[in-house]
């Protein structure tokens, strides 16, 4: 019984911060994407690829998230974008504690989208609220067609899914009929995308449903 409480407090001191997060996000009309995955399935790789045509059009700003090193936060910095690496020091996920500390390294103002890369991990990161608009989720078909079923939460709780590295299609025994089965399963309004981080396929039609939420003030448009 010790346990739950401990963890009903830190999960509800996180949602208080996260609330205020949200309430000054709201105020200033930003619009704020957190990006879950497993290591490796490719999300500084997919930034490093959309971040240019974004900030051709939008102010952006990116929180890194890592156990250890900036080596994220290096590569996203030479796209001459605002970058703020957070090392969580052993820590499975970014807390909204967290968070609040990193906008205070950022220049606010006129920020119109904020993304959040969350440390490698599909299963801590999907239960703290960050105060995002969209957890956008990303999947490589090098991890198996598997995933949803064995980590449902953040493929519900998310609004987006990547399936990246759909080059490797030919070469692995990923299913598409059973990822899609158990997506539509789990959670049948999920926005889904099959990119190449490494060709570039798919990845205009990702940008296109960002842009939409920024326009939308962090509203999908589902019309």
């Amino acid at each position: 019984m010790t346990q739950v409480k401990i963890e009903k407090s830190i999960l509800q001191a996180n949602e208080d911060i996260a609330r205020e997060l949200r309430s000054k996000f709201k105020d200033e009309n930003i619009t704020v994407i957190n990006l879950i995955s497993s290591p490796g399935a490719g999300k500084t790789t997919i930034l490093e690829k959309t971040l240019p045509e974004l900030s051709s059009k939008y102010k952006v700003a990116v929180i890194e998230g890592d156990v250890l090193t900036s080596r994220d936060a290096e590569r996203i910095a030479k796209l001459q974008v605002p970058v703020v690496q957070i090392e969580t020091k052993g820590a499975c996920h970014l807390d909204a504690k967290m968070i609040k500390k990193a906008l205070e390294e950022l220049d606010l103002e006129g920020l119109d989208l904020l993304i959040i890369e969350n440390v490698g991990n599909l299963v801590c990161p999907a239960t703290f609220d960050l105060a995002e608009d969209a957890k956008v989720v990303i999947l490589s078909v090098a991890e198996g067609s598997d995933k949803p079923a064995k980590y449902p939460t953040i493929f519900t709780r998310a609004k987006a899914c990547l399936l990246n590295k759909i080059d490797l299609l030919p070469y692995s025994n990923f299913s598409l009929e059973d990822y899609y089965r158990d997506v539509k399963q789990i959670n049948p309004k999920l926005q889904t995308f099959e990119v190449s981080a490494f060709t570039g396929e798919g990845l205009e039609t990702f940008v296109e449903w960002l842009e939409g939420l920024v326009a939308n003030g962090g509203q999908e448009n589902r019309n």
